[in-house]
Order: C-alpha cells, then sequence, then structure tokens
C-alpha cells in the first residue's frame, strides 16, 4: 500500500503557492470581471493564512504585501493601507531573513496603498524609496522583475 499523505505543513504550504498563483494569473489578467475581483481578493487571504500556518516571518510579509497589492489594485485605499503598514513593520522585524527584493516590494505597497487614496505627495515619496530600493536589487532578473511590478497595475493616475 502506497501512502501518498502529505503532512498539514506540506498541505498548507501547497495551498499557500497555489492561491499566490492563481492571484497572479488574475492580477495579469487583462479584463476582470467583478467575480475575478472577488476571487482575487479571497485567493490573496487565503494565500497568506495558509503562510501563518506553515511559514516563516517573510511569508507572512509576503502575503501581506500580496492582500495589500490587490486591495490597492482595487481601490480599497484603507484596507491596502493596513496591509501595507503591516507589511513594512513585518518588514523591519524580520529585516535579516528578508531578500533584498523585500524592502522595495514593502515600499511600494505603500505607494500603491496611497495612490489608491489619491495621496499624491505620499505616494510618490514611497515610490521614490521603492526606486531607490529597487535599484539596490543585486540579482539582475530581480531586480528586473521588480521594476517590471512597480511599472504595472492601477496607480490611479499618479504613475
Amino acid at each position: 500500500m502506497d501512502d501518498d499523505r502529505v503532512t498539514m505543513e506540506e498541505a498548507h504550504k501547497a495551498f499557500a503557492a497555489g492561491y499566490n498563483g492563481k492571484v497572479w494569473e488574475l492580477l495579469e489578467k487583462s479584463q476582470r470581471s467583478e467575480e475575478d475581483n472577488i476571487r482575487m481578493l479571497h485567493f490573496a487571504h487565503a494565500s497568506c493564512a495558509h503562510w501563518l500556518e506553515a511559514g516563516t516571518g517573510v511569508h507572512h510579509q509576503r502575503g501581506e504585501w500580496m492582500i495589500s497589492r490587490v486591495n490597492s489594485e482595487l481601490g480599497f485605499h484603507e484596507a491596502a493601507l493596513r496591509h501595507a503598514e503591516i507589511c513594512q513593520r513585518l518588514t523591519e522585524d524580520y529585516a535579516d531573513e528578508m531578500a533584498d527584493f523585500d524592502l522595495a516590494y514593502a515600499y511600494e505597497a505603500m505607494a500603491r496603498a496611497y495612490a489608491a487614496g489619491n495621496d499624491r505627495k505620499k505616494a510618490l515619496q514611497f515610490i521614490k524609496k521603492a526606486e531607490t530600493a529597487g535599484g539596490r536589487i543585486a540579482n539582475s532578473q530581480d531586480r528586473k522583475i521588480f521594476q517590471g511590478d512597480l511599472n504595472s497595475g492601477n496607480w490611479n493616475g499618479i504613475r
């Protein structure tokens, strides 16, 4: 008899990664329906919740970033800012464990949240911080991915 069972931790990690991928599919979709937007928001929360069960502080930070990004994309600025602030705090709390791109993405989350709330001044301040941190990303492929993400999506007319 084959024992193909997985542990709860393995299941949580698989669901976290799977829901993260579903969020990206929807974020990158050129025409999303209202149902797509609802699913995208729930998938972002589901991914983060599963990482909270089986991940690290880095996974939690990235999950909060994703929730903030989705809320920004949908124009829910208060929720976007709340999750961007959590992302920022986790970036500081787990600084020794973060990749160099995590700081850039934390600033990008703050910028998008302020953009979603039409706070142009604060959005531009955080865009500048994101660009500076993004320029410090050592790996050229990671830097290129970050710059692509920074230059895409809904900036509410600010970018």
